[in-house]
């Protein structure tokens, strides 16, 4: 590839797109190239920070982009891109991703790869086909602690994993205070329908705590057991949030032939109240992923009060964050980290597939294997 990174933007509906632009801006070889965002099925009421057109005018201004679209189909036919960043809402992953493809360019997508697993499979096969890199993004790959856990657990500290435990929260994407990287600012307080109006609230969108919070359990769950899943079974419900059709709370339980997971995600969290990562037991010890005094650490229990502390340790150089990853891959070869490539994201996305369906079912839904579709 050229020794600049062509970059563009699709999608302005994650407030993540905050965060991962400004660590693609940050690497020397980037260069912008245009932006365009997804249309929403309906349109929001009030441009609020981390809302899609506030994150729009926000990084268009931060990062001086030079040219925007209003189609990102156009954009694709009249520019050329090495790499493009997609975070529109989940429910257009799979379109967007195909059109990026069809245009030649590689994709950083962020997490969850998709809403449900057809969708990431056409995702897959069309970056396949295309002989292009489709790279899933997810912020627990970038946590030193979480690396740390995974080493520990590789190096057989706690024995053989039994169960997995996850659980993500807070007031909501857009409730008030809430407060994302990339932004120094906190959300502003929005009304019930303003809220509503966004796609995070939105079903057919994509939206949905289960689907934006539990996606994490089953991707730690499936890097920290190392075997895919066998069935699942979830639960979803719309608490405190009765202006939008999505749940605010959802939790799957998921079996694994030697292992369990268990998988929260809420949307009405006032405070965590358990550690902010994973948990993971073993036959011989507990890792818990934490911070003491404002610094990422594993802990150990063996029990009787015999507690270890192991401090997080850093990520590979020059490998630190996902645009370095990403560059550092297309310009070696050398493979991503496994949590990013697409073979390990749709045995996630089976995972979540399955919960998603159990929780519209009422039933245990068997985990589709996805090994025959890894060419």
């Amino acid at each position: 590839m050229s020794k600049k990174v062509g970059l563009g933007i699709i999608g302005f509906g994650h407030m993540h797109i905050n965060n991962v632009a400004a660590l693609y801006a940050d690497h020397p070889a980037v260069e912008w190239v245009a932006c365009a965002d997804t249309v929403p099925t309906r349109p929001e009421l009030r441009a609020a920070p981390y809302t899609r057109e506030w994150n729009r005018a926000h990084l268009q201004e931060k990062l001086d982009i030079p040219r925007s679209y209003e189609d990102y189909h156009e954009m694709l036919e009249q520019e050329q891109f090495d790499i493009v960043i997609v975070t529109c809402e989940n429910a257009q992953h799979a379109d967007v991703v195909k059109a990026c493809a069809g245009a030649g360019a590689h994709v950083c997508v962020e997490k969850p790869m998709a809403p449900s697993l057809p969708d990431a499979l056409r995702m897959a096969r069309a970056c396949g086909a295309a002989g292009t890199t489709l790279l899933v993004n997810w912020p627990l790959t970038w946590s030193s602690g979480a690396r740390t856990a995974k080493a520990l657990i590789d190096q057989g500290v706690i024995g053989r994993v039994l169960e997995v435990k996850w659980r993500a929260g807070h007031t909501g994407p857009l409730g008030s205070g809430a407060r994302h990287a990339g932004v120094s600012r906190s959300a502003d307080a929005m009304t019930g329908p303003e809220r509503g109006a966004t796609w995070w609230h939105q079903a057919a969108a994509g939206g949905g705590a289960l689907l934006d919070f539990s996606c994490y359990g089953a991707m730690v769950s499936m890097w920290y057991i190392g075997e895919r899943a066998t069935a699942a079974l979830g639960m979803k419900a719309n608490l405190d949030s009765p202006w939008g059709d999505a749940d605010d709370n959802g939790a799957i339980l998921v079996r694994f032939p030697s292992a369990m997971a268990l998988l929260e995600g809420s949307w009405t969290t006032w405070d965590h109240g358990v550690p902010t990562g994973p948990i993971v037991f073993g036959t011989e010890g507990t890792l818990v992923v934490e911070s003491r005094d404002g610094a990422p650490v594993v802990r150990l229990e063996r029990g009787g009060g015999d507690t270890t502390f192991y401090e997080a340790q850093p990520l590979p150089e020059g490998q630190e964050d996902v645009a370095q990853e990403f560059i550092h891959h297309l310009e070696t070869g050398e493979r991503l980290h496994p949590t990013l490539e697409v073979g390990f994201n749709l045995d996630a996305m089976a995972i979540l597939d399955a919960g998603v369906r159990s929780a519209t079912s009422g039933r245990l839904e068997v985990v589709n294997s996805t090994a025959w579709c890894i060419g």
